[in-house]
């Protein structure tokens, strides 16, 4: 019966789930049609709102093909492939590796969402190449489902804007909170704990359940790391681009660096923190610059999607934004509907299930936050829910549904050699389970 749901669930999305080039244009015109008729806004008003959003992730585009490439350019590092490759000996079974590249990718997200994107998406391809007969889609979708942790994890950026304080933690919680909440209360909660203990060990039994009894193995092609390439060094010019000297005094200046700013700021790890390890990791692994160059430059071709697709979804943030000359607000609306049927044993449930709703169209942690903070927590504290708890039930919102939303895959696809198609029908099983953990643990321990 599983086996059936499950090839039901990969057929329903092959069939019908468009490229997310096409999901990011279809979703643009249905928000653009859902604000005039809500908000009663003109079509040329919501049209300035997205048009003025367009490029309000530039800053973010350009971190997250910065984590595309140096992720894959370190992992393609002669020692760290040989690394990976070990570890990919230790399963012995199809379904050992798909339990094993779960909780590798959780671990890896745990600690920073795009160290566990691109970790997650090189341990796949080298599992492939070592453990026989595994389904390469679904050994990629464990890899994806990894991801689900990331927002009860040490770079989750809701938690850490609310212990972070400052200026803006009044105006972004609606005054519902005026001091600082430390991670104690939201990452190292009881509840945050248990949502991600049910997770780790539910999510890779149920990937391994998802096993089809005809496995598509990945085509090798998709497998074969490119040639170390031939660096002349013939001139002084040449010798002066492959010098490990000059590429390990850089490295040595990042060393410093780094040290001094986890010794001044603890080891909270920020996206520009990781891009920079990777960065200087990927330069010390490579041995020169310009074999580090070549490295780069190989792995470029992946970050396409990422470039022509974010500026939609920050044309769908801007409308979602967007006010009319009323004050009429499209995220604040859907946000007040999931408001009006709450109690306070459903309110986290509710906010959870609304933050997943939200998410499939504003798929960025920082701007769902700037939507719903200030409308959530003051609601939530009214009926009695502490801020704590309504700031991690929209956390885990945000996370819940990036399983079926293409937008956060597609630095791992690009490094897979997938598309969105051959992964979602696995994650859409995945959504309803971890939909089903996460709401229970907020209606019984929230």
């Amino acid at each position: 019966m599983f086996a059936r749901i499950t090839s039901l669930s990969v057929n329903l999305v092959q069939r019908y789930l468009p490229s997310p080039f096409v999901f990011a244009l279809l979703l643009t015109l249905l928000v653009l049609l859902l604000g005039m008729a809500t908000t009663g806004q003109s079509l040329v008003q919501m049209t300035r709102h997205w048009g003025n959003g367009l490029w309000g992730l530039l800053m973010f585009t350009m971190q997250m093909a910065l984590v595309l490439v140096t992720g894959h350019a370190l992992a393609n590092a002669p020692a760290v492939s040989r690394l990976l490759d070990r570890l990919a000996r230790i399963p012995r079974s199809p379904g050992q590796a798909i339990i094993f590249v779960t909780l590798v990718a959780m671990l890896a997200s745990l600690i920073n969402w795009g160290f566990g994107l691109v970790v997650g998406a090189v341990f796949a391809r080298a599992l492939a190449r070592q453990v026989k007969g595994v389904h390469y889609p679904l050994l990629v979708a464990a890899a994806y489902s990894g991801f689900l942790v990331w927002h009860g994890g040490l770079s989750g950026s809701i938690p850490l804007s609310l212990a972070t304080g400052g200026a803006d933690l009044e105006r972004m919680t609606g005054g519902a909170l005026t001091a600082a909440v430390g991670v104690e209360h939201t990452l190292f909660s009881t509840l945050n704990l248990a949502i991600i203990a049910m997770l780790v060990i539910g999510a890779p039994l149920l990937n391994r359940a998802m096993q089809p009894a005809t496995p598509t193995v990945a085509d090798p092609a998709l497998l074969v790391d490119p040639p170390a390439p031939h660096v002349p060094r013939e001139t002084g010019a040449q010798r002066l681009d492959d010098s490990r000297i000059l590429g390990l005094l850089l490295v040595a200046m990042a060393a410093v660096y780094f040290g001094f700013h986890f010794a001044e700021n603890g080891f909270g790890l920020t996206l520009n923190l990781v891009i920079g390890m990777f960065l200087f990791a990927g330069l010390l692994a490579h041995g020169s610059p310009e074999r580090y160059a070549r490295a780069v430059q190989e792995s470029v071709s992946g970050i396409s999607g990422i470039i022509i697709q974010f500026p939609f979804y920050a044309g769908i943030m801007g409308m979602m934004v967007g006010a009319s000359p009323e004050g009429e607000v499209l995220g604040r609306q859907i946000t007040d509907l999931f408001i009006t049927w709450s109690t306070a044993d459903s309110f986290p449930v509710f906010a959870f299930l609304s933050a997943g709703l939200l998410n499939v169209f504003i798929p960025s942690g920082g701007g769902q936050w700037a939507v719903q903070g200030p409308i959530m927590l003051p609601a939530g504290q009214a009926l009695g829910v502490s801020p704590e708890v309504t700031a991690m039930a929209i956390a885990w919102g945000d996370a819940w549904t990036n399983m079926i939303q293409p937008f956060w895959a597609l630095p791992l696809l690009a490094i897979a050699g997938l598309g969105a198609r051959d992964i979602m029908g696995y994650c859409l099983i995945m959504l309803l389970y971890s939909g089903v953990v996460i709401a229970g643990a907020f209606y019984f321990l929230g």
